[in-house]
């Protein structure tokens, strides 16, 4: 059976590239189509050799949204004719691709694109701003419907579709009307085959973020929070919204950048806790966090409600903003939490299961 994968965007490291990294490993044969590739970024996950790219020519940088207009055009202009199945991830575009049922098309949905759904008036409102914002919100609100509608269409197109959440699954069904099953993405075997942390295991004394840095992430919170109580708080990732953040920072706010992951672990394993304030679809920080034996301390809202057991391996903020994360911080007790009990909630995301469903999803197909 010939297979390709299809994904997005490779111009950065996250969660959804770790899920596309696990499926190019279970298909080592299939090759990659994507619509921009930063080899320099992503080269060791995903060799050049096996990445095809689109018609898109990043001749302005890797920003994609320079390029969004485009972006439709482009995933309908692969030709998958030569294979039997296709397997795209997709968090915009890379579902609507087409494949007239021959290939047949199973899709994992990490989110149905939230700029043009759920968050579509933030985004707007946020980048409107300024002496251009009138014409900058007429451009978005116009680029956006357009875009709007193509996803709708384009959604009727996969023959199988995969939810990354529960959450992801309502609101495929929400603003698509697909029905569609939920398989996890799974934590990496790495972080359930080694043992991490050392002289401050048992004495924790700083919190940590793992996070790309940009906006919708809502790091802000976490750093207004750890300045107004005075708390260590380890920053680790790299992103567009890193300067401002730093501006924000008091003295006991320290920025590490990207880590490996080996140093991330021992970091991972010797905080307090994990703070995780955005609201994601999925979230495999908190997972890898627990995998380590550290609890999380996360927004109610998204998929850490699927993940987190309460009390028992991380503690809830109810409101997205400093003064509700700073209620739990202040009664926020670390030794309450068992390592095992968070290692065992984690290794229920296994790899192995994930790919056991992935398996069982291209058998039915």
């Amino acid at each position: 059976m010939k297979i390709a994968l299809v994904h997005e965007l490779l111009t950065m490291r996250g969660g959804a590239e770790r899920v596309l990294h696990i499926l190019a490993d279970l298909y080592p044969e299939a090759p990659i189509y994507t619509l921009l590739y930063d080899e320099k970024k992503l080269g060791d996950w995903f060799p050049k050799e096996r990445v095809r790219t689109s018609t898109i020519k990043p001749r302005l940088g890797f920003n994609h949204h320079l390029y969004l207009k485009k972006m439709p055009r482009a995933v309908e202009a692969w030709d998958f004719s030569e294979f039997d199945l296709v397997i795209s991830t997709s968090s915009a575009f890379a579902h609507g691709i087409i494949t007239n049922g021959k290939p047949k098309h199973l899709t994992y949905i990490n989110a149905p694109a939230r700029y043009l759904w759920d968050r579509t008036h933030d985004v707007v409102e946020r980048s409107s701003k300024g002496v251009l914002g009138p014409i900058k919100k007429y451009y978005l609100q116009k680029t956006f419907h357009r875009l709007r509608t193509w996803d709708a269409e384009a959604a009727a197109r996969a023959d199988k579709v995969l939810a990354a959440s529960k959450d992801v699954q309502r609101r495929i069904e929400l603003y698509w009307r697909r029905e569609s099953d939920v398989v996890y993405p799974p934590i990496d075997d790495f972080w359930m085959s080694k043992t991490f942390g050392g002289a401050n295991r048992q004495h924790p004394d700083y919190f940590l973020i793992v996070s790309t840095l940009v906006p919708y992430k809502r790091i802000d919170i976490a750093i207004e929070a750890c300045n107004a109580l005075g708390l260590h708080l380890n920053v680790i990732g790299e992103g567009p919204d890193q300067k401002r953040l730093e501006r924000m920072a008091g003295p006991t706010i320290e920025f590490y950048g990207y880590c490996e992951r080996d140093h991330l672990g021992d970091l991972y394993a010797d905080a307090a806790a994990l703070i995780f304030p955005g609201i994601e679809d999925f979230g495999i920080a908190p997972l890898e966090a627990m995998a380590c034996g550290t609890p999380v301390i996360s927004l109610r809202a998204g998929g850490p409600l699927e993940t987190i057991v309460e009390g028992q391996t991380g503690e809830f903020f109810d409101e997205q903003s400093a003064e509700s994360l700073i209620g739990v911080l202040e009664k926020f007790d670390a030794t309450k939490f068992d390592p095992s009990e968070c290692k065992k909630r984690a290794q229920e995301f296994s790899q192995e299961r994930f790919e056991s469903q992935i398996k069982e999803a291209v058998s039915r197909l």
